[in-house]
């Protein structure tokens, strides 16, 4: 939770915000604080209407570099530009906090991070925040994941992992996780590893039924042809609202959903 509020004290992450820029030096400060390599991955992307450009920046640390057998570990650090979901119009072309959707899953990976870093895994780890997931036009799916799909172009090959686990929206002090369809229909295998064990250790909020399909960063990643899960509590009544704040927020979520992924990690 800790980090959670240090990403939300910055502000709004929208790209081209005074807190996108300060929350990405702190992402990349905490990751040298255990990764052997860290660096930025830079693109431009264009959105809003008329068309803006923006320059995003992924952010990846490095785990155990020599290792030849990976596994990614991934979450969106930027936050929506516009409030669009909330219910006062007023508030339509307002940054949004981003508490859950954005800081919850990199909170989680900075934990991660440590642990990594403290206790190594027999696999190498990646861990990515991917930037430009969230300015996306709705029912215009190649519009959203940027960052992803930015790295996906350059980096898909050369890092190679196993697989890639994606967590975003887990933070909701309310936690329900259906399973994503895309990440069921490409990637069946690594969902049940990750459901099952959610239920070998008692976590009841992960939910063996398909609940929603959703175009997310795993999307990118299943087309360049690494298997990928989306971990993502799709059903938040505060998404892209002002009230994503971190009081909605908690810290048993992220507790859950980071005991899940750990254990998959450490048993590989």
């Amino acid at each position: 939770m800790s980090f959670l509020r240090a990403q939300c004290d910055f502000g709004p992450r929208n790209p081209g915000s005074p807190g996108h820029r300060q929350c990405r030096e702190y992402l990349v400060a905490q990751l040298k604080k255990h990764a052997e390599f860290v660096t930025t991955q830079q693109f431009i992307f264009s959105y809003d209407s008329p068309p803006k450009s923006e320059t995003g920046y992924n952010i990846i640390g490095r785990f155990q570099v020599a290792k030849k057998n990976r596994v990614l570990l991934c979450a969106h650090w930027d936050t929506r530009p516009w409030a669009d979901e909330d219910p006062d119009p007023a508030h339509h072309r307002t940054p949004v906090p981003g508490a859950n959707d954005g800081a919850s899953g990199v909170a989680v990976l900075l934990h991660m991070a440590e642990l990594v870093a403290a206790t190594p895994p027999t696999v190498g780890v990646d861990i990515v925040f991917f930037d430009a997931e969230d300015a996306g036009t709705h029912q215009e799916n190649r519009t959203w994941a940027l960052g992803s799909a930015a790295f996906a172009r350059e980096f898909a090959y050369a890092f190679s992992p196993r697989y890639a686990i994606l967590i975003d929206m887990i933070g909701d002090a309310q936690l329900n996780i259906y399973q994503d369809g895309y990440s069921v229909q490409y990637s069946r295998a690594l969902v049940n590893k990750l459901w099952d064990k959610a239920t070998e250790l008692g976590i009841n909020e992960f939910i063996p039924e398909v609940g929603y399909i959703v175009y997310d960063d795993h999307v990118p990643l299943l087309q360049a042809g690494i298997q990928s899960v989306d971990i993502i509590d799709f059903d938040y009544k505060y998404w892209h609202t002002l009230a994503d704040t971190p009081d909605k927020c908690s810290a048993a979520s992220l507790e859950k959903v980071g005991r899940v992924v750990t254990a998959v990690i450490y048993e590989e």
